[in-house]
């Protein structure tokens, strides 16, 4: 008792000063809000999720070693609409001019030609791009810009993997998003609040939150985009219950305090509830953080920054905002716009034998069901309710030339010969466009890397045999290679690329001079090679590059991926020779993979966080079981709905939701599970559970309503894949939460009442029985007998004899020669109420108490002069 009065005594103080330095809060707000706006652009956001797959996976690997080893040239398809073949002949030649691009590929003379759906079908002609520079180089960019230029007045669709297209289009569908969710915010407080006055406290708690939090996020190093867009909103959604607690607290209080002490009770009450209420949601967060896949972290940390800046906002903040308008909140206070919910209660009481039958039945169907959700991993195959400019090309290119996979083989180096019979073989299968590698590259009829005699390379360049001859005896004194030159430089053969490179090194350094012709075409050899070793050859591998006809995901594209690693291991060997796969289908493979272990670990580490916070919070083993049963059949319902619904669902959309839902929605349930459990101290199973609907309904309402609509809004508002997944199934499983709390859960605590009466324990529970005679106060829950039997809950004096148990609250003994004054001033507390309460019913009940005491004073006056005891002071 003396522990729980310290510690309540610590946080009222806390609180005083919360709301007695407001002003400085205040002005510590109004700086960081400021800041904010500024930090908010030092976010660095990644848009590649393949960055956040695991170091362990293939894909990782790869991309890590052709970022170390190899240059990829921006490139970009550009498909003209409505034009002739002629004219994209014209066309091509104007794209060729533009500085920066090195190659345009629109390679068909004639229509006749086997290969002319390539590049040219429906009106419509197809140029594919290359830059001379890196895809991470801004000058590839500009080159792309003025290509663009050229084509201005045509009817163009450019897809490209280049820049930042993807943030550009998510930001751009943020706005729309984020004034949606704000009419909708807006819309259910205006019905669910008391007050008018409360809608400018809760905007400013949530707008300030949401800035701090956004501004804050510079200091996680790098966000990912999925973090960046619906952070804020989720934000929202999820804490949003935080503000509205301490708001009903206060003015519950207010009826009986003044403004300053109502918000300084309300505070030190609200700080534990809130932080209870919190931590499941936190809960949830957390679990993401154990995620294989890196992005379910990256998520988490976002989320619980966000929820940590929402409570210090509704602690910090807010009450201060409460006492500023106050006095608004006094004036347009109204009726309740939420109905009671009586029927709903009545409605459980009925059915409480049959409805936790049917849910379990629906509990089992949904868990098969759920099991069998179509997931995909990358985002070719999920519908989006909308597309951004990049999709629109994309598709319109896809429409009219078909679409191709490409995959990237990494082979251990500089065995050309093994590389040549790799390429040759799986060029043959009927899975494979296009093979491109340094072995297959070719100039004037001969492979980039076959070692040709010296009048063979003359050939090819058109120089002459002796002037050749003598660049080949320099380049084995250059490599110390004498012996060869001395069998006989004839025969002596170096590969081509070589060769040509060493020319070119010296006619730059002045010891070989060529006409203007000859240089042109050793220039152009040299550019087509160097060009090629750049992207193909890396100091330790080889990057081959496949374009394949099958699709980026499914069991035929998985099965020709082990077929290329099994053709590949016959011309690799070696134990050493390890050999590496890179592409959009490798990725959802690995994607694949990692989620099996994600979704086992992820499940499993959410309900086992939230039933040890209810465990400690209820005190009750049964109750947090069946909360969690009700909330994990919400889940299986709402991941059981697109294999009905045939439509496919992106992975991460599981992860992620599956753990808000358990986190934040099992929310609803405590409300209402909590209210249940306090009334049945007092009343009836079926009064109980009434009750506790009625109660708790507004706050699901308001909260409820919020998370679905926003998660809505987010699935229907946006272009991305994964957005799109984690917003509808937002939505949809709160709704269905929303549903099993209000219609399933009340029956299940009926049914259950037993089971829950029967596994509850305290940690701690105080019982005292106290007996005292004379003057006594008591206030509290009490059991015994005040001179006869009494049970309930007591506030009041007793003068005689009590003996009773006290299960909560206080009882003192007060001196004798201290009853009358306490008396007193309880009566005068209670009378200041009640004129309080006239004056704000009657405005004239000033004018009528002083006639009261005019006509008092004349009947003292009167009696008086009759020889009365009462004089003019009376």
């Amino acid at each position: 008792m003396e522990e729980t009065k310290k510690s309540s005594g610590a946080m009222l103080k806390i609180s005083a000063f919360i709301v007695d330095k407001r002003m400085l809060f205040f002005l510590i707000y109004i700086i960081a809000l400021i800041f904010s706006l500024f930090a908010s652009n030092w976010v660095s956001v990644q848009n590649d999720i393949k960055n956040y797959l695991s170091d362990n996976t293939e894909t990782k690997k790869s991309l890590k070693l052709m970022n170390d080893e190899f240059v990829t040239f921006g490139s970009a398809q550009v498909m003209v609409a409505n034009i002739t073949f002629d004219e994209g002949l014209d066309l091509k030649k104007k794209i060729e001019a533009v500085d920066g691009v090195y190659m345009v590929e629109y390679t068909v003379e004639t229509e006749e030609d086997q290969k002319f759906k390539k590049h040219y079908n429906n009106g419509s002609a197809l140029f594919s791009v290359t830059f001379g520079y890196s895809e991470k180089d801004d000058k590839a960019l500009k080159s792309l810009d003025d290509v663009k230029k050229v084509l201005d007045g045509y009817d163009i669709y450019v897809s490209t993997t280049m820049g930042n297209q993807q943030a550009e289009a998510i930001a751009q569908e943020m706005k729309p998003i984020i004034l949606v969710v704000a009419i909708v915010v807006l819309g259910v407080l205006l019905f669910t609040c008391l007050s008018f006055g409360e809608i400018p406290v809760l905007l400013i708690t949530f707008i300030a939150s949401i800035l701090i939090h956004k501004g804050t996020n510079f200091l996680l190093g790098e966000i990912s985009f999925v973090s960046n867009s619906v952070s804020a909103i989720l934000q929202l959604a999820m804490s949003i219950d935080y503000a509205v607690i301490l708001c009903n607290h206060y003015k519950e209080l207010h009826q009986t305090m003044e403004v300053r002490d109502a918000a300084v009770v309300a505070l030190s009450k609200s700080i534990p509830e809130i932080m209870g209420s919190s931590l499941t949601t936190i809960s949830g967060m957390v679990a993401l953080i154990f995620m294989q896949f890196k992005l379910g972290g990256d998520l988490g940390v976002v989320l619980i920054k966000a929820i940590l800046i929402s409570l210090l906002t509704v602690f910090t903040l807010m009450p201060g905002l409460l006492v500023l308008f106050s006095k608004a909140m006094d004036k347009t206070a109204h009726r309740s716009f939420v109905p009671k919910i009586t029927f709903i209660g009545k409605f459980a009481w009925a059915t409480r034998y049959i409805i936790p039958i049917l849910f379990g039945v629906v509990f089992v169907i949904a868990w098969i069901g759920s099991q069998k959700c179509p997931y995909v991993y990358g985002n070719t195959l999920v519908k989006t309710p909308v597309k951004n400019e990049t999709q629109i090309a994309s598709d319109m290119i896809t429409e009219n030339f078909g679409s191709y996979n490409k995959l990237a083989v990494l082979v251990p180096g500089h065995d050309y010969a093994a590389e040549k019979g790799f390429l040759d073989e799986v060029s043959q299968k009927k899975e494979v466009y296009t093979a491109q590698g340094l072995a297959n590259q070719g100039v004037a009829g001969y492979n980039l890397t076959d070692a040709l005699t010296p009048r063979q390379l003359s050939e090819v360049l058109g120089m002459d045999v002796e002037l050749i001859q003598l660049v080949y005896v320099a380049y084995a004194a250059d490599h110390e290679d004498y012996g060869r030159v001395l069998v006989g430089v004839t025969n002596y053969k170096i590969p081509l690329m070589d060769m040509v490179e060493f020319i070119h090194s010296k006619v730059e350094e002045g010891y070989v001079e060529l006409d203007d012709k000859l240089k042109n075409v050793l220039d152009a050899a040299y550019t087509k090679i160097n060009y090629a070793r750049l992207q193909l050859e890396g100091e330790t591998y080889d990057r081959i590059l496949l374009t394949l006809y099958v699709p980026e995901e499914s069991e035929e594209t998985y099965a020709f991926i082990s077929e290329v690693r099994e053709i590949a291991k016959k011309y690799y060997p070696k134990e050493d020779q390890e050999v590496y796969l890179a592409g959009l289908s490798t990725n959802a493979l690995d994607l694949k993979q990692s989620f099996a272990r994600d979704n086992v670990v992820v499940n499993i580490l959410t309900v086992l966080f939230v039933l040890v916070i209810l465990l400690f919070t209820f005190k009750s083993a049964g109750l947090p079981l069946l909360q969690i049963l009700v909330i994990e059949g919400a889940i299986f319902i709402n991941f059981c709905l697109p294999g009905l619904l045939h439509e496919n669902l992106f992975f991460l959309s599981y992860l992620i939701v599956s753990s808000i839902q358990m986190g934040a929605n099992i929310d609803y349930a405590i409300v209402i599970s909590s209210r249940f459990i306090e009334e049945r101290k007092t009343k009836g199973p079926k009064e109980s559970i009434i009750e506790a609907l009625n109660f708790a309904f507004p706050t699901i309402v308001t909260s409820g309503t919020m998370m679905a609509i926003a998660g809505f809004a987010i699935g229907s508002l946006s272009s991305q894949a994964s957005i799109v997944g984690v917003g509808l199934s937002l939505g949809r499983g709160t709704l269905i939460s929303i549903v099993l709390v209000l219609f399933v859960l009340p029956q299940i605590l009926l049914f259950g009442d037993k089971l829950i009466e029967i596994t509850t324990f305290d940690i701690y529970r105080p019982i005292k029985f106290r007996k005292a005679e004379g003057s006594i106060y008591i206030d509290g829950t009490v059991k015994g007998t005040l001179n006869g039997s009494i049970t309930g809950y007591v506030k009041g004096f007793v003068k005689g004899d009590a003996g009773v148990t006290l299960i909560n609250g206080s009882m003192e003994n007060i001196p004798p020669d201290m009853m009358e004054d306490v008396i007193k001033a309880v009566e005068e507390s209670k009378n200041i109420r009640e004129e309080e309460e006239a004056k704000e019913n009657d405005p004239s009940l000033k004018d009528r108490l002083k006639d009261k005491l005019k006509k008092d004073k004349e009947i003292l006056l009167e009696k008086k002069k009759k020889g009365g005891e009462k004089d003019e002071n009376d």
